[in-house]
């Protein structure tokens, strides 16, 4: 699996610019994908935020998660156009009948594929030796461009699960 996502990230965004991730329940299919790019595109061509544009990017990786970034060195992203953003998310889950708003479940990279754990079940899968420090994890906390850029998949014992498992004992 090529997780280099980074060139895929405009470049004439500045660090601090916010970042939402919204992962799938699922990965998307082809179809399915290029609605998800195509509804994405069209609200970051039309977002505003109180009548003025907002330098926005949204795209769609590795057919499950959405990163939705905002420029706010060029407008200020209130309330209300959080909202419109947040709206255009529900419509893709209705219309795709997918979740993105579970933060319950975390993403892992295990086998060259994305695997879903649900987090009540993440001390039972470091146990059993399914999950090690080393193994990459989707780190959608991340909230500027310059974390996703250097933080969004990492290995698990550098994010912040570490504070709920001991992987020291487990790093492979």
């Amino acid at each position: 699996m090529n997780l280099h996502f980074q060139n895929l990230i405009p470049v004439n965004f500045n660090n601090q610019s916010k970042v939402w991730i919204y992962q799938s329940n699922r990965p998307f299919v082809v179809n399915e994908a290029t609605a998800v790019n195509e509804m994405l595109h069209e609200f970051t061509a039309n977002w505003k935020s109180h009548g003025a544009p907002v330098k926005a990017f949204a795209k769609l990786f590795f057919n499950q998660f959405i990163v939705l970034m905002a420029d706010e060195t060029v407008t200020h992203v209130g309330g209300c156009s959080t909202d419109s953003s947040v709206r255009v998310i529900k419509t893709i889950e209705q219309q795709l009948n997918v979740q993105l708003f579970d933060r319950q479940t975390l993403a892992f990279v295990l086998d060259n594929e994305i695997e879903l754990v649900p987090l009540s079940q993440l001390i039972n899968a470091v146990q059993i030796e399914k999950l090690n420090g080393d193994t990459l994890y989707f780190n959608n906390t991340v909230l500027t461009k310059e974390q996703l850029l250097n933080e969004w998949i990492i290995p698990a014992r550098l994010s912040w699960l570490a504070k709920s498992v001991n992987f020291t004992t487990l790093v492979a």
